[in-house]
Order: C-alpha cells, then structure tokens, then sequence
C-alpha cells in the first residue's frame, strides 16, 4: 500500500458552484461524486499546468462539501431523478431516456503541490493561471458556475514547508476557513468491525455482508428493553456519525491488454484493463475535527500486480469511533 505523496503547499479553491454534476458514483451508489472522478480532475488539471509552463506535482486532492441539491422528485418512500428526454432520432421517433443523475454542488477543493521555491510572486502568478484553466473544465461531468454573490471565493495557497509545529498552525488555519462544511474520508475500519460482529453469530458472514449491513439502518426488536412490550431499536444510535457506503476505485476482472488490441478503446496508446467498482465506508464530518492534512486528503494507490487501483485516505478514527 502507498503513502500520501510528499507535498508543499495546498492550493484552495473555495466555493465553487458545480452545476448538473454526475450523482451516480457506481452501479450500486448516488448522492455524490466518486473520489475517482475528483482525482481524474486533479491529474487532467496537473497536464494543463505543465502545458502552460509550470513545474508543479499534483499528488492529492481533497473536498468539502459546502451544499447539495440533488435533482430527484420526493414522493413520500420512493425518489426518482429528474430526467430529460433527447432530441427525436432521424427517424422522426423520440429516442430512450438515458438514466443520468444530477447533483448541484458548493464545494472547495484542496489540491496538494510539490513545488520547490515557489516564490510568492510565482504563487499569484500561477493561482490565477490555475484558477482560470479550472474553470475551464468540467468537474465530475458538471459544469463550473461564476461564484454566487457576496461568496468569499478567492482562492489562496496554504504553505506547508515549515517545521511540524508551523504546518500544524497552518492546518488549523485551513481548516477554520473551510467551515461550515463536511468532509469525506475514509471508514475501511467500519467493515472490520461489522464483520467481527456478524461472524460471532455467522461464521459464513463476509464483508460483502458487513458492507451491505453497514449501508442501510438496521432494527431489531428488543423484547426486554421495556419490560414486558418490548422496543424497536436500530443500529444508528446518536453519535455515531454520518456513515456512507462509497467506492473506492477499481479492480480487475482479467489480465492486462496491451496497448491498441481491445477494439473501440477510448485510448490506443496505454494499456487495457476490464475492472469493477470497488466499495467500502465513508464518513462525513466537519472539518474541525480532523488533526492533519492526513484526515483530509486522497490519493491513488496503484496495484497492478493485484489487479487493484484505489484511492486512499489515511484517517484514523480515535478509539472510541471505531464501531458503529
């Protein structure tokens, strides 16, 4: 398994208005864009900075969600997205709809830089070159809207080149500037749990198991909680946190190809792999309860020996929120 890549500086880009992006994170999860998509836009932005003639790397990325506003229609149990028809066909006749979720989104985004000597002229310099080409792009297939009036969106450059007590000064600085917000990070420690759990009573219990009974609420009856009648009780107690099933990435579902043999490749040029979703747990969480740019930042893990290709995020809940 990687580390989080060394890095610099974090570049904040707050507040940007996502407009229309992709609700389906996977066959099996909505509500919010995958980390994947987020990573993706990291590293297509790194190419533009390079082509515009700056030495900058790339090596993490994080978000808070600031606001959301799912497109679906509430009817009491049962949400639907809201959906377009396309244009008629050429033969006269309305065509499928294609099934696409939308999401509107207030999000800041943290990109983690290694620049050596970037000067503070450099830094405005290249922050608006930065800032200009990300607006510019999409991001998880949704468009950037100006900012909403009267929004603080100016974004800055938090430095992380001193020693520890100044990055931790820095890092509670950042992290003041990015409320009120949540952040997503990483619960695989959940599953362990819930699996320990479901294998005390079902020894053939398995972590599709423990994801699954993670992903929902759960209740059973307690017949002597109140005497004789008897309370329905669930699995979400307070305090234990905003819990969602997320993926993480990819795996393989077979051996490589080379570059240019699997037809109607998007890219002839790299190699080809056929790989599914991968899932685990997530939390949301305000910023001020994470300690280090650590809690708050994700970053790929390539593994192509093991057919797997994550994202990771290295926070560690404190020993009392390790079970749910």
């Amino acid at each position: 398994m990687s580390t989080l890549p060394t890095f610099t500086h974090i570049v904040v880009l707050p507040h940007l208005r996502v407009y229309n992006a992709n609700a389906i994170s996977s066959p099996l999860t909505h509500g919010f864009p995958s980390m994947t998509a987020f990573l993706g836009l990291m590293w297509a932005l790194e190419r533009k900075t390079r082509a515009a003639g700056m030495d900058l790397e790339f090596g993490s990325v994080g978000v808070i969600c600031h606001d959301h506003q799912e497109q679906t229609t509430d009817s009491h149990f049962v949400k639907s997205f809201r959906l377009t028809r396309n244009p008629i066909g050429k033969d006269g006749k309305t065509v499928a709809i294609v099934e696409e979720g939308r999401i509107h989104l207030d999000l800041t985004l943290l990109l983690a830089v290694n620049a050596e000597n970037w000067d503070d002229d450099a830094q405005r310099r290249d922050l608006h070159t930065i800032n200009e080409l990300l607006h510019g792009m999409r991001i998880a297939g949704g468009s950037l809207l100006p900012p909403a009036p009267g929004t603080r969106a100016a974004p800055w450059i938090a430095n992380f080149t001193g020693n520890t007590t100044d990055r931790t000064t820095a890092f509670h600085k950042l992290r003041a500037h990015l409320l009120p917000g949540s952040a997503l990070v990483a619960r695989d420690d959940l599953i362990d749990h819930r699996l320990a759990e479901l294998q005390a009573s079902n020894p053939d219990a398995t972590r599709l198991d423990a994801w699954l009974s993670l992903s929902r609420v759960n209740w059973h009856y307690d017949p002597a909680a109140d005497g004789d009648n008897g309370t329905w009780q669930s699995d979400r107690q307070k305090g234990s946190g905003w819990i969602v099933p997320i993926p993480v990435g990819y795996g393989a579902l077979g051996e490589l190809h080379a570059a240019g043999s699997v037809p109607n490749a998007r890219d002839a040029s790299t190699p080809f792999r056929f790989v599914e979703s991968l899932y685990s747990m997530g939390e949301w969480m305000g910023p001020h309860r994470l300690h280090s740019p650590l809690d708050l930042l994700w970053y790929a893990d390539s593994q192509p020996d093991q057919g797997l290709y994550r994202c990771r995020n290295d926070y560690r809940a404190p020993e009392t929120e390790t079970t749910l």
